[in-house]
């Protein structure tokens, strides 16, 4: 098992995604696939769905299920969670016995489909408008072939998981300075916050588009569940904030107060204060901070 470091888990923090491209073997590739079966050209949208639920062909699974118990030992989906690199990602992130709560297989499909309507992209949205915890889930997003632009792979806007929003109020909009649309080889994974803004391309390719999701729950406290063997003994050290010359900032705070493209000059800082927040939380560490951007708003003495 090769579980994440710690630069890894706070570019994690920041940015509330963690993208393994081609990991996957293409053998687990092709098992996928044959597993949820093709698409019939002569068939709908509906029908496809229709099949899939009568078939079987992905299995209906009680939400809180242990993961471990939740896919049959052979198939394609137990082979991928049990890789070395996946299966380390899993426990950084949700810890060694996370549960399950759903899956789905989204499937895109081409405009030849649609009866002459052109094919729409799904609405910007976040899934966890009603979870208030710290504790935070995760879901995989597997691709088990190669997507390309014209797939409409799936779009997310890096650094929106902890500004929680209604979902109806994001849903206008389409295109947001810095988001990100999938496009990547087969046998990705992307490893994401529950509260990240995405949502679905629409496909102009000829060939169907797969993804496949699965969200995970943690049991346990989400405390230094990665390899933190590289996270320095002064990691909560204090640098100058400005003038600073040529000196870098130490890794760990230079990822936490790295901006995105959708920040604004002030309150864009904002989301440094949630980040250091996340990062305290997993750390298990309450004084950490960078930059001093949480420590100058709490020295209220009463």
């Amino acid at each position: 098992m090769t579980l994440l470091n710690s630069e890894q888990m706070a570019s994690f923090a920041a940015r509330g995604f963690l993208k393994m491209e081609a990991v996957v073997p293409e053998d687990i590739n092709r098992q996928f696939l044959e597993e949820v079966g093709s698409v019939p050209e002569d068939g709908t949208p509906e029908s496809f769905y229709g099949h899939l639920f009568a078939e079987g062909n992905v299995p209906v699974v009680a939400a809180g299920t242990p993961l471990s118990e939740t896919y049959q030992e052979g198939s394609a989906i137990h082979r991928l969670i049990n890789l070395p690199e996946v299966a380390g990602a899993i426990q950084s992130l949700v810890g060694s016995q996370p549960t399950f709560d759903h899956h789905f297989l989204h499937v895109t499909f081409p405009p030849r489909f649609y009866n002459g309507n052109a094919p729409r992209a799904q609405h910007t949205h976040q899934d966890s408008t009603i979870d208030p915890r710290s504790a935070f889930d995760v879901q995989i997003m597997y691709f088990p072939h190669e997507v390309t632009p014209q797939m409409g792979g799936t779009r997310f806007v890096p650094g929106t998981h902890l500004r929680v929003v209604s979902e109806a109020s994001i849903s206008r909009y389409q295109n947001i300075a810095g988001q990100q649309h999938i496009v990547c080889p087969a046998g990705t994974l992307l490893f994401m916050h529950m509260g990240i803004w995405h949502g679905g391309g629409a496909n102009e390719s000829d060939d169907p588009r797969f993804m496949f999701k699965i969200r995970l729950c943690p049991t346990e406290r989400q405390a230094r569940l990665w390899d933190d063997s590289d996270l320095p003994d002064d990691h909560n050290k204090q640098d100058p904030i400005f003038w600073t010359g040529v000196n870098p900032k130490q890794p760990i705070h230079e990822i936490l107060t790295r901006p995105e493209p959708w920040f604004e000059m002030d309150t864009g800082r904002l989301e440094y204060l949630n980040r250091i927040r996340f990062w305290r939380y997993l750390l298990g560490d309450s004084s950490f901070d960078a930059d001093y951007w949480l420590t100058r708003i709490e020295n209220e003495y009463v």
